[in-house]
């Protein structure tokens, strides 16, 4: 086994590896605690996602094993853990995505590579030739498509899409043998990947200097070499990162529930060396990027094919102006190498290009059409007017199912770059993805490409570029006329089913939900009429997909349903609890004129024919054709993708500009809206649409929320529905760690907008108040001591407001059965006066719930369950000196019951109602009746399971 080391005369000092190993627990172990002890309380509250995160509690064996993994293989081959775990965490975010490779072949957390030929999509000769073809001839004019010979392309082509005898493609197996284990393991067992990845990484740094220092600044070769960047600008790039990460920490949480942490280190200083044996890259143009980015230029070919007007790959041009704006950013995939994507750019007889292009294995940027001109890359000519293409490198793997990080990061750095610098707004509606391109004309629909596909993470990237999307929220009620925004989100909560060309593709996340012709789904899933003969399950399929990111106006809506308009109809997405959506606001929608049974929807949008005379530009060919199987019909509302524009048309004309009309933007007075129709977004002329608000979102200020915390200290919110017949969403995770407390109480009825405060006691007797945000995403801030010496008492209940000053009360009862009285003070730092005795004998109840208002006096009351299962009401009078009047009885047989609480309305009709929990997990409505005599109504069952829960509040 290859075990590299720091040496005394060749041999490793017991001694040595000893000391090491000290001072990296002592390290670790404190640097870690002292991160999660500083989160605890406010990170799990402010970030619903991260398991656990916020306290000591996370550290727990099962959540802790990756952390493990890299402390022990950082020992056994003796690299700094920092280093390790900040390469592994640039190249994959510490996830190890199931086993299954990324576009590029990289495998586990540690992105090691393993491509050959086998790993690779092969559909035979046709298929692989319309493969090829797909990524040419994009310029969308078929002024231009008409010189494009496919043949002719093909065969100038010098260089397959992936060679697969690249060193930087079999970095796994290089690994694996480092250790002496399978290729199989260290694909699939994250030990093993870390463990291989430690040993490549020694390798690499005692090549390079012939040691292995402690220093993690001493490191630097070794991680500029683990880029695999072919050249010194991509390695530096990466290598930057990673030291990043190292001097300013990290903290994650995995889709698998591993909690690792990576503290700062500011410290430490890379040891930049020139010396890295890669390419130095060619003198170019001085690429248009952000500071930092390390971009270069590699010009795409611009070059004559036969006469003066059939050239090569882009057109000359001086964007932005008039006309010729750029609007929007496109998102898509090269499926071949990086060194393959540029042999296309690079060949004039492709008609292909791109602004951009991104690296894999390094995040390199390299740019190969100037911004001001036209690249062909979107196979729509008004798309390549106003937008600025960016290709990311991937394979066509088998199973390929994610892109790596340096991609996303570079991306986004480079995206809110040109978005600041063109002001393109940051949202889905502007960044979009290929896929969500139309075909210009009704022939070119079906053949318009789908990448960057299902595995492209939306959600990720568009937290990256600062502009979330929403996905993992809340959820909530949604109506017709609303606006929302589609955010499935990418984790295993959302696995649909995938084929390739009938076969499975193995289960994992994706980035979009199947759309059905009813709220079922055993009902058809959408079709396209351009798609032909389409298979519902097929990745290619866009037909019947809601991407994520997009924004749609609701046409019906039922509690796990939702229907957007989409293409012209109705379509059906299980939206759970509505957490598959988002409220977006009340943004203007379009929808047809009056009178108007249908308007026609376009996939380009040029300038009416009048608009060419004297220009030297002819009137375009099909120049006013929409696509006829679309359209907007009476009575449907879809959002806009932008703002109005001017039908335009650029005439790149001869090679030279020579010759009238050459380099001449045509504008017309025709306006356009582009609009989100269906998975991809069309046109609609001004003139034959209105504008109208989308519906109000429902402000969630008549529903209430129940919470629970499980086993595993996890809180969970069940928001409130409004209606009684099945009153809860669908659960969220508020947080973890809340099982430090052993009382948990809400002052104030928890509204669905986000608002009512909560105190919690934790084992050692301190009382701690958490007030409400008015964020439903994060409804706590983060916890304020109130004080200590709270565990004198065995019960402690908010009261609401017991006292009429409109600040919200506190009861809590003593051993002795004395119950006393908390007034408010409506401070969060000192939230109540001195306590009162409100009276004894209360050791009677073994259960109390503040309920709000039962009896319609305006005045919040209490009931109390007795030893012998009699409910008791207490009606409050408003008077701080007597809280409450007399008891009444109001029931028996409530020890059936081993919780009971009061959420305030559940039913929205103006009385509080009652829910309570019996001993086989089921939770029961009882309905308010505003009467104190009989203030419930006959119970209804709300379902079972609830005894997941060791406290509901």
């Amino acid at each position: 086994m290859f075990i590299p080391s720091a040496y005394r005369g060749g041999v490793l000092s017991a001694e040595h590896r000893r000391d090491r190993k000290k001072k990296r627990l002592l390290v670790y172990g404190v640097a870690t605690a002292v991160v999660v002890a500083a989160t605890a309380g406010t990170l799990a509250l402010a970030s619903p996602g991260l398991l656990g995160s916020d306290t000591a509690e996370a550290a727990v064996p099962a959540g802790a094993r990756l952390q493990t993994e890299f402390e022990q293989a950082a020992e056994e081959f003796d690299v700094p853990q920092s280093v390790l775990m900040a390469v592994s965490y640039r190249q994959t975010r510490w996830e190890d995505h199931d086993g299954l490779p990324s576009t590029t072949g990289a495998y586990n957390v540690m992105g090691l590579t393993d491509v050959d030929a086998d790993s690779l999509e092969n559909g035979g000769a046709a298929e692989e030739r319309e493969h090829r073809l797909e990524h040419m001839n994009r310029s969308g004019d078929p002024v231009v498509e008409k010189h494009f010979d496919a043949d002719k392309a093909l065969e100038s082509l010098d260089e397959e899409p992936v060679d697969t005898d690249d060193p930087r493609l079999h970095t796994l197996d290089e690994a694996a043998g480092l250790i002496d284990t399978s290729a199989e393991k260290v694909r699939s067992d994250t030990g093993e990947s870390i463990r291989a990845g430690a040993a490549l990484l020694a390798e690499y740094q005692k090549d390079a200097t012939g040691s292995l220092p402690e220093d993690p600044g001493a490191w630097y070769p070794a991680v500029a070499r683990a880029s695999q960047s072919p050249d010194t600008k991509g390695a530096q790039l990466f290598a930057q990162r990673v030291f990043d990460s190292v001097r300013t920490g990290e903290q994650r949480v995995t889709a698998d529930g591993q909690t690792l942490v990576l503290p700062a280190d500011p410290a430490v200083k890379p040891r930049q060396t020139t010396d890295l044996e890669l390419a130095a890259g060619s003198a170019a143009p001085a690429p248009e990027c952000p500071s930092g980015l390390r971009c270069d230029f590699r010009p795409a070919a611009y070059k004559q094919n036969g006469a003066i007007d059939d050239w090569g790959n882009y057109n000359i041009a001086s964007r932005p102006t008039a006309g010729h704006e750029i609007t929007s950013i496109v998102i898509h995939d090269t499926e071949g190498s990086y060194s393959s994507a540029l042999g296309v750019f690079q060949n004039s007889l492709s008609y292909a290009s791109t602004h951009y292009l991104v690296r894999a294995s390094d995040g390199l940027v390299t740019q190969l059409v100037e911004t001001k001109n036209e690249a062909w890359h979107a196979a729509n000519k008004t798309l390549n007017m106003h937008s600025i293409g960016i290709e990311h490198e991937g394979y066509a793997i088998k199973d390929g199912s994610w892109y790596t990080e340096p991609q996303y990061e570079s991306s986004a750095a480079l995206v809110k770059y040109l978005a600041g610098k063109f002001g393109i707004p940051l949202d889905r509606e502007h960044i979009i993805g290929h896929d969500e391109i139309p075909g210009v004309l009704d022939g070119n629909v079906k053949s318009q490409h789908w990448d960057p596909g299902p595995f492209w993470d939306w959600n990720h990237y568009m937290g990256l570029l600062g502009a979330p999307t929403g996905a993992e929220g809340p959820g909530g009620p949604y109506k017709a006329g609303q606006v929302v925004r589609v955010v499935p989100p990418f984790t295993t909560a959302n696995q649909p089913k995938i084929t390739n060309s009938g076969s499975s593709v193995p289960k994992q996340p994706a980035n979009f939900a199947y759309l059905y012709s009813s709220p079922s789904t055993s009902s058809a899933t959408l079709t396209d009429p351009y798609l032909g003969s389409q298979t519902w399950s097929e990745g290619w399929n866009w037909g019947n997909k809601v991407l994520a990111g997009g924004e749609y106006v609701v046409a019906e809506a039922r509690q796990d349903w939702t229907a957007v308009w989409y293409g012209g109809k109705k379509a059906w997405f299980y939206n759970r609890g509505g957490q598959f959506a988002t409220a977006a606001g009340t943004p203007d929608v379009i929808t047809p004129k009056a009178g108007a049974s249908s308007v026609p929807v376009y996939g380009r949008a040029y300038p009416e024919d009048s608009a060419y005379a004297g220009t030297g530009v002819p009137v375009q060919s099909k120049n006013n054709e929409s696509l006829t199987k679309y359209g907007v019909l009476a009575g449907q509302k879809y959002t806009l993708a932008g703002g109005a524009l001017k039908g335009s048309y650029y005439n790149s004309g001869n090679i030279d500009g020579s010759g009238t009309g050459s380099r001449t933007v045509v504008v017309g007075n025709t306006t356009y809206y582009p609009i989100r129709f269906n998975h991809r977004v069309g046109y609609v002329r001004t003139a034959d649409v209105q504008l109208v608000k989308g519906a109000a979102p429902d402000p969630g200020t008549n529903r209430y929320d129940i919470l629970g915390r499980d086993a595993s200290g996890v809180l969970w919110q069940y928001q409130g529905t409004g209606t009684a017949s099945s009153p809860f969403f669908g659960r969220f995770r508020i947080g973890g760690g809340w099982n430090t407390y052993d009382a948990v109480t809400t002052l104030t009825a928890l509204r669905a907008d986000g608002t009512g405060d909560m105190v919690a006691r934790d084992k050692s007797g301190v009382l701690w108040y958490y007030k409400g945000t008015g964020d439903l995403a994060e409804p706590f801030a983060a916890r304020t001591r109130v004080g200590g010496g709270w565990s004198v008492y065995d019960t402690i209940t908010g009261a609401r407001d017991l006292t009429g000053d409109g600040k919200p009360d506190l009861v809590a009862r003593d051993k002795s059965g004395v119950l006393w009285l908390y007034k408010g003070t409506g401070t969060a730092s000192a939230p109540f006066e001195s306590k009162v005795r409100i009276g004894g004998g209360w050791n009677m109840y073994n259960a109390l719930a503040d309920t709000g208002d039962l009896t319609g006096d305006g005045k919040p009351d209490l009931v109390a369950r007795d030893k012998s299962g009699v409910l008791w009401l207490y009606k409050g009078t408003g008077k701080a000196s007597a809280v409450f009047e007399s008891r009444t009885q109001i029931g028996r047989g409530w020890s059936v019951y081993n919780a009971l609480l009061g959420p305030s309305d559940l039913n929205r009709d103006g009385v509080p109602d009652l829910v309570a929990r019996d001993k086989d997990g089921v939770l029961w409505f009882y309905q308010g009746t505003g009467s104190a005599s009989a203030p419930f109504k006959a119970r209804t069952q709300i379902g079972g399971g609830w005894n997941t829960y060791g406290m509901l509040m």
